[in-house]
């Protein structure tokens, strides 16, 4: 049984395969200025982009875990890009949760993990 490692810091790594399994870190926005629909598909295009690159796509996930700020303000605008997000593809199981960010101007955060393509 491998594990393999990609993007790691002193403290995390951004993709851990294991098993056939590919766990993302938690993908926050790049551009912490933008609204929560912005910091949504950005966070998305990250998570695309990882998948991609571990062999995986956003058919292929198996859950997500949604971290919001402000869950009563951002839970609806949020849910219009994930909805266009997974619309005509495979849905994951997905919890979402009101969380405190490690900076504030982070609206989302969001974890993932997914299967390897076949």
């Amino acid at each position: 049984m491998s594990i393999t490692r990609m993007h790691s810091s002193e403290r995390a790594t951004q993709i851990v395969i294991h098993n056939s399994t590919v766990y993302l870190s938690g993908q926050v926005p790049n551009d912490v200025t933008k609204d929560i629909q912005e910091q949504t598909q950005d966070c998305l295009d990250k998570v695309e982009g990882r998948l991609v690159e571990a062999g995986s796509d956003k058919d292929h996930i198996l859950s997500a875990t949604i971290f919001l700020r402000d869950i009563d303000r951002d839970f609806a605008p949020m849910n219009e890009i994930w909805n266009a997000w997974v619309a005509g593809g495979e849905k994951p199981a997905r919890a979402c949760v009101q969380a405190h960010m490690a900076r504030e101007a982070i609206l989302i955060e969001i974890c993932i993990v997914a299967a390897v393509k076949d």
